[in-house]
């Protein structure tokens, strides 16, 4: 079975933030996928959306799939490389604050 990918690399959302939207389009329709994201409020939709277009245009052009026979067959997030700040707290005291990063993985497949 033909597959199409593509990966956006330390994306600056948290993975655990990411998740929660890229579980709404796993399995779906490209089309359906891509109406979800855009109706889902989160900060995270338009870089997915951004993700699975380039699968699909992946797809199209380096495989010559069909665009309307594509699935989501696979979506996931990774953890990227924390960004570690500080921030003063009282007392001279100062607490961590870790800014995360995530890759996001989408593939597309012909169903």
């Amino acid at each position: 079975m033909k597959q199409a990918k593509s990966i956006a690399r330390t994306v600056r959302i948290a993975p655990r933030k990411a998740r929660m939207v890229i579980d709404l389009i796993r399995g779906k329709q490209v089309g359906e996928a891509i109406a979800i994201l855009r109706h889902t409020p989160k900060t995270v939709s338009p870089v997915i959306e951004k993700v699975l277009k380039s699968a699909i245009a992946n797809a199209e052009h380096n495989y010559e799939m069909d665009v309307n026979n594509l699935v989501v067959s696979q979506a996931f997030v990774d953890e990227g490389p924390t960004l570690k700040r500080f921030r003063p707290r009282a007392q001279g005291r100062a607490s961590a604050i870790n800014k995360r990063t995530s890759h996001i993985t989408v593939v597309v497949s012909e169903k």
